[in-house]
This record gives C-alpha cells, sequence and structure tokens, in this order.
C-alpha cells in the first residue's frame, strides 16, 4: 500500500525545486497524491478495509489543508 523508496525518490526527484528538496509544497503534494492514488486503488480491490479507509480520509484531510 505504501509508496516504496524508489518510487518516492523518483516522484521527489521529478518536482524538487533544488538539489536537496524534499519539502517543498510541490514535491509533498506529489508524494501525498501518489499515497492516496495507491491506497484508493487498494480500497478498490478490498472495500471492507476500514482501518485503511481511514487513513485515506486523514491523507485526504492533509492535502485539504496543504
Amino acid at each position: 500500500m505504501a509508496i516504496t523508496q524508489e518510487r518516492k525518490n523518483e516522484i521527489i526527484s521529478e518536482y524538487k525545486t533544488h538539489e536537496n528538496d524534499t519539502g517543498s509544497p510541490e514535491v509533498q503534494i506529489a508524494v501525498l497524491t501518489e499515497d492516496i492514488n495507491n491506497l484508493n486503488n487498494h480500497l478498490r480491490i478490498h472495500k471492507k478495509d476500514h482501518h485503511s479507509r481511514r487513513g485515506l480520509l486523514k491523507m485526504v484531510g492533509n492535502v485539504v489543508t496543504c
């Protein structure tokens, strides 16, 4: 369900604004979006996984407040 470190590094390298950038809003939103998409795909398969659904709603709340 969680993204791998390799995939996270790919996302960071794609959206970074400078060499050591991991905290800019662009990078954070891109990583959260990837996590949300993966969790959404998981929930399409496992419809009764309420624990993961709660985590998804919490992540979506983080994106809205960013």
